[in-house]
């Protein structure tokens, strides 16, 4: 006769699942122009974990900036909760939003959006800066974060003196050199040709494979490629999920014209 081995209480191991870094529950937006209400988000459900790599696709119009806006808190929303690290993001006081920001979260845009008459090393130390950083830290820190995205050898430089895809580094190491735990990308490489955008790719997936959670809106297939999941967004609401493992080169078919 087979007998069950007997589990005591004291011997079962409880398995804690961890909570995601981001956690977008029921999200809603709406836009007021006039007399007319255009809904930007609605009903928006999202849990990203620590240490993924999401892309965002969808039309022009879709809603994509939208949601980076409102789940990273750059924007107010109307109806939902967005919990970013645990923190109810649009309960915080602006300050203590804005520090929650500066704090965890680094931001780079299609625009670059460098100073022009900032030296790259200038432009990197601002947010350190504005976060109550030690100046000596504050230089040093940007030095060592330009260093690290191939740029040691252009410190000095203005934006002007730089090409597209070297400002497109400079606005990656600002936003890593506040030490976040997420950055969020916005069509990063919107403004660079096909090697220039390949390059500052492979920049954004090292750093994801060292454990950076990065979110990334783009309109091109070859980038969302990369990621490791993907969403879609059609008229504000979240329509696609997919997961596509681990991608770290750039599939053959989108390179075909």
């Amino acid at each position: 006769m087979h007998v069950e081995p007997t589990v005591h209480a004291a011997e079962r191991k409880v398995v804690q699942v961890p909570e995601p870094m981001l956690k977008a529950e029921r999200v809603r937006k709406v836009y007021r122009t006039g007399s007319s209400d255009v809904v930007a988000l609605e009903g928006l459900d999202l849990e990203v974990p620590a240490g993924q790599f999401l892309a965002v696709m969808g039309p022009s119009g879709s809603g994509k900036t939208t949601l980076l806006n409102c789940v990273s808190g750059l924007d107010e929303i109307d109806e939902g909760r967005v919990l970013v690290d645990g923190a109810s993001i649009h309960e915080l006081s602006d300050a203590a939003r804005t520090r929650h920001r500066a704090e965890s979260m680094g931001f780079i845009f299609q625009a670059f959006n460098l100073i022009p008459v900032f030296t790259a090393t200038e432009n990197v130390e601002l947010p350190l800066l504005l976060a109550k950083v030690p100046e000596a830290e504050a230089k040093a820190r940007a030095r060592e974060t330009l260093e690290r995205v191939g740029l040691g050898h252009r410190l000095d430089n203005r934006p002007p003196e730089l090409s597209g895809g070297e400002q497109q580094r400079v606005a990656v190491a600002r936003a890593l050199a506040v030490r976040p735990h997420l950055i969020w990308a916005d069509e990063p490489t919107g403004n660079l040709d096909s090697e220039m955008a390949a390059a500052v790719m492979d920049l954004l997936c090292e750093l994801h494979d060292e454990g950076l959670t990065l979110i990334l809106v783009t309109h091109d297939p070859t980038v969302a490629a990369r990621a490791d999941r993907l969403i879609t967004v059609r008229d504000g609401e979240l329509v696609g999920d997919e997961a596509l493992g681990t991608h770290r080169d750039v599939p053959e078919e989108a390179n075909v014209a």
